[in-house]
């Protein structure tokens, strides 16, 4: 839910030190608010476990790298021999590994991650949004306590003004003094009643600030309002539209059914534990030993060189003598070199390819339990959804009716003020001409008082009910 551009435009106004108006309220409320920061790590987390999941397709490639000594008779890790000596060796592997098949548990993993992050930045939404509905209401709140104030003061305007004038008559002998004593008492109950607006103000003031996270001792004031008196007029929606509107957008009723398919895709991964694996592995492997030869022969690749050489056992007589048969060799180009550290590595290097399969026969039933279990998970939330949409419907219908009640209680107390408007005027002139006595003028006025402040409150009443049904409909809160 979004904040319009008509709020959003208060702070392009110069505002007073530390005067807020609703966007700033809202935008603090939602930077400082322990609960949305929690929300905001779970999402992130999610996000994290569904990107990495999304690399599962991809073969995972090691490299590991051993240093051994050995000594007495042990075997040449270069000739595979049986050796009386002292015997250092390295060992190096480059390997790597792919799933070709896993029961589709890499494709349904990731849908699974996937669901449990849209439904962890769905709740992240329902948290931003109460904090947005109820740093709304208390605003309001805080501007019902001011006008309240201003009502509350015009009352003690009134009764000093009478006070000053009747003190004025008691002077000149046209009044008794006991009519003053009686506009005193009232100007007294006026006072108290600005004073209590006041605490009210601050009470709801600190309500505020405790949304926004803020310094119970900091002074803040709030841009006012202007909020119009209710037309009376029928919301222009019924409770099965709304209820239908606020299923259809609020964030937790969406988060419920994407945990509902997350459990659906779960239990596909459960049953995929029970099907054949095919796996692809592969590497380059190479050593070195201390006890190979330092020197070798290494042919150049330039081809044979045949050569005619008397055979060392080969031989006939001839007069009584051996004469050595004489032999054609045949031997490869090069020359002997030095076998050092790295030669030896790229001579033994060797790489190796596997193809794995692998098939559940038996696991002491682990697959069919599991999911059964995520079955019942399934089932589990599920039921959470139904009592989700029991909830929003059991919410709309209450504020729907609460609504309907406020406006009831605004229209009475509009014609009960028009109506006292007048009783009091009636009495003030029958005050003045001695007609009436203090007595009945302070009833009068009293009435009047606390019609108008009633008429204050059940005005923003109605604006407070209407306000959590635009809610519900997606509706901005700062319409006014």
């Amino acid at each position: 839910m979004t904040v319009p551009e008509t709020v959003q435009a208060q702070q392009n106004v110069s505002q007073p030190a530390n005067t807020y108006s609703l966007e700033d309220c809202i935008r603090i409320a939602l930077e400082t608010n322990p609960q949305v920061k929690q929300s905001e790590i779970t999402v992130q987390t999610n996000g994290n476990t569904y990107e990495q999941s999304k690399w599962q397709r991809w073969p995972s490639i090691s490299f590991s790298a051993s240093q051994g000594f050995r000594s007495g008779r042990n075997i040449d890790p270069f000739t595979n021999q049986f050796v009386q000596q002292n015997v250092s060796s390295n060992n190096y592997q480059l390997g790597g590994q792919v799933t070709l098949f896993s029961g589709f548990q890499i494709s349904n993993n990731i849908k699974f991650n996937n669901a449990n992050y849209q439904a962890s930045a769905k709740d992240l939404e329902a948290t931003r949004n109460d904090i947005m509905l109820n740093v709304a209401l208390s605003y309001l709140q805080v501007v019902t306590n001011e006008e309240l104030i201003m009502v509350a003061q015009r009352q003690v305007d009134a009764s000093l003004l009478q006070v000053e004038r009747t003190a004025k008559l008691v002077e000149a002998g046209t009044l008794a003094e006991s009519n003053l004593f009686d506009l005193k008492s009232q100007l007294a109950n006026d006072e108290l009643t600005l004073v209590n607006a006041q605490n009210n103000l601050e009470t709801a003031k600190l309500n505020l600030k405790q949304y926004m996270n803020m310094p119970g001792s900091e002074v803040i004031n709030v841009v006012k309002i202007p909020v119009k008196d209710p037309t009376m007029q029928a919301y222009d929606a019924s409770i099965q539209e709304i209820f239908e509107t606020a299923l259809n957008n609020l964030p937790q009723m969406k988060a419920a059914n994407m945990r509902i398919e997350a459990s659906k895709i779960n239990v596909d991964l459960a049953r995929g534990a029970g099907m054949p694996t095919l796996t692809l592995n592969g590497g380059i492997y190479t050593a070195y030993s201390s006890a190979a030869p330092k020197k070798r022969f290494v042919g150049d690749g330039t081809g044979n060189t045949t050569v005619i050489l008397p055979s060392e056992t080969d031989f006939v007589v001839i007069d009584n003598k051996q004469v050595p048969i004489m032999q054609r060799v045949s031997a490869p180009n090069g020359s002997v070199q030095n076998f050092r550290y790295f030669n030896q590595l790229d001579f033994n290097r060797n790489s190796a390819i596997n193809l794995n399969l692998s098939i559940p026969i038996f696991n002491n039933f682990r697959t069919k339990y599991n999911v059964a279990n995520a079955k019942l998970q399934q089932k589990t939330y599920e039921y959470q959804a139904q009592q989700v949409q029991l909830t929003i419907r059991k919410n709309v219908e209450q504020a729907y009716i609460d609504m309907t009640n406020a406006a009831k209680r605004y229209s009475a107390t509009v014609n009960q003020v028009r109506a006292l408007q007048e009783t009091f005027r009636v009495s003030q002139v029958r005050f003045d001409v001695g007609a009436i006595n203090s007595v009945e003028y302070n009833i009068a006025k009293a009435n009047l008082d606390r019609a108008n402040g009633n008429l204050v409150q059940t005005k923003y009443d109605y604006v407070f009910r209407t306000k959590i049904l635009d809610f519900y409909m997606n509706r901005p809160l700062s319409d006014f």
